[in-house]
Parts: structure tokens; sequence; C-alpha cells
């Protein structure tokens, strides 16, 4: 499969960020593992993430051996395992949320593990059939193409390739090759939620991404204020957070670990903070 044709697939993310494009501002993509604190609690925040403000939706599969998760989102995994979170569970949180939303899009993060063990047509077929439109899978690279990501585009899911500040323009036209729905910079060497880069490295980043690809680019890691996800969106198509929303759950659980009253209501609050950031950002 050639690039021509993984640009062929058309999801909902196609069209969220052609309406961003009109709207004349970035987008707002918010990360939550799946199940996280627990499989209702979790389902709540996640029908609710729209209403909040959240463009896109990233929903973490949740895995015991993560790459590039810091602590934060470590600990959520091993909340939503320990409450008996599974991929096939995860797949059925999106049919739930598809109920009543047809619109917003819904990318999966997470490792290919899961997914080899679930097994990649089932799997394919599974999430395209719960409303899923796109997959990030931290650790298969472009030379790995052929165990998801041809086979995710074939089935009509976008396959989105992360690039990082490391990867140079000899290695960028390979990683966006056959990627599709968006482009994901990882704007700091290093896991997620310890540290911020600055928006003019950003800037400079993204308009190097630009050169070789014109898929939209969403801007991740390290970004924990309403500030600091206006300056990113304001230079990137997208800004992505996912560390400090998961703080906001660890925040509000109880000394058992039990979602304590109002959580919900917390999370989505700053979820509209952040919305309002970014909504008030000038491109």
């Amino acid at each position: 499969m050639n690039a021509i044709n993984a640009k062929a697939v058309k999801t909902r993310l196609a069209k969220r960020f052609e309406d961003l494009k009109s709207e004349g501002r970035g987008g707002l993509v918010t990360f939550l593992t799946a199940g996280d604190p627990d499989g209702d609690t979790g389902l709540e925040i996640l029908k609710g993430l729209p209403g909040a403000g959240a463009d896109i939706i990233e929903l973490g599969m949740p895995f015991s051996d993560p790459m590039a998760d810091g602590p934060a989102i470590q600990a959520s995994s091993q909340r939503a395992l320990a409450n008996g979170m599974t991929l096939r569970k995860t797949l059925d949180q999106v049919r739930e949320f598809r109920k009543g939303d047809d619109a917003t899009p819904i990318v999966l993060m997470g490792y290919f593990n899961p997914i080899h063990h679930y097994g990649v047509e089932a799997f394919v077929a599974d999430a395209k059939s719960a409303g899923v439109d796109g997959l990030i899978i931290v650790d298969l690279p472009p030379e790995e193409e052929a165990e998801l990501c041809l086979p995710a585009l074939k089935g009509g899911i976008n396959f989105i390739y992360l690039t990082a500040p490391t990867t140079d323009d000899k290695r960028l036209p390979r990683v966006v090759e056959n990627a599709s729905g968006f482009v994901y910079y990882v704007s700091i060497t290093g896991i997620t939620g310890t540290a911020s880069a600055a928006v003019g490295d950003v800037a400079a980043a993204v308009t190097r991404i630009r050169r070789h690809t014109d898929l939209p680019v969403a801007v991740g890691f390290g970004i924990t204020t309403p500030e600091a996800a206006a300056d990113v969106a304001s230079v990137a198509d997208a800004a992505v957070v996912g560390s400090a929303l998961v703080k906001r759950i660890h925040d509000n659980l109880d000394a058992d670990g039990k979602a304590k009253p109002g959580l919900v209501g917390e999370v989505l609050g700053f979820v509209t903070q952040l919305a309002n950031g970014v909504r008030g950002s000038k491109k």
C-alpha cells in the first residue's frame, strides 16, 4: 500500500480537522485511559468530553509494560487493569460512547502486544465496528507496518505515527509515508508528563514536519495548563493533553482508590478550561 492509499482512508478525523481549519483555530485532543479509575466512572468521563470541549478523544488501551508513559499514565493503566479493564471492554466503551455521539473522533493509543493476542484481523474489524477512527501504537515503527498499519488502513482506520525532536529530515519521509489522520509530534525527548517544550521550539518543529506532509500535526507530551494548550494550538493543528487530566482523576480518589463524589465534574471542568484556552488562541 502506498501513501496515496493511506491518505484515501477518510474517518471522522478528516472532517474534524476540516472543521477546525474553517473555524481558524487549533483543536483540543484529550487523553484518558479506558476504565480509569473504574469502568462506570471512566465511561461517564468519556461521554462528557465532547460537551466539555474536547475536539478529538484519545483513549488509552491499558497495558502493564508501557514504554513511553510517565508515572501518572502508568498508574492509570494499573488502576484500570486492577478493575478488570481489557481490550475487548475498551472497544465496548467506544460502542457505548457512539450510541450518543457519532461525530467526535476516537483514537486508540497503546501498545501492540494486547492487539497481537486479540488477533489483528479481528481487532481491526471490531475496532471499526465499534466506532474507532485511528490508532497510535507506540512500539510499531514504520518498518513494522505490515503488522498493523497496513491492515488498519485496509480496514478503514487511520494509523497515526509519532515523531519526536530526534526525528531528523532524513527519517521524516519514511515516518509519514503511510501515516494518515494526523501526525503526532512528541514535543520532548522522554516519557509523558515529565517536562515541557518551549513554544518556539514546537513551532519550528511543526514547520519542519509540514515540509514533509500535508497531514495535520498534533502536539503532545508536557502540556498541562490552558495557557500551554493555547500556545501550542496557536502553532499546531491541535494540542494533546493527557497526564494533567489523568492526574485530576488520581487527585479525586479516596484512600481505597475509589472515585470520590464530584470526580467526573472536576475532570470535565478542567477540560472546559483547556478548551476555552484553545478556543481563545490566535493562529
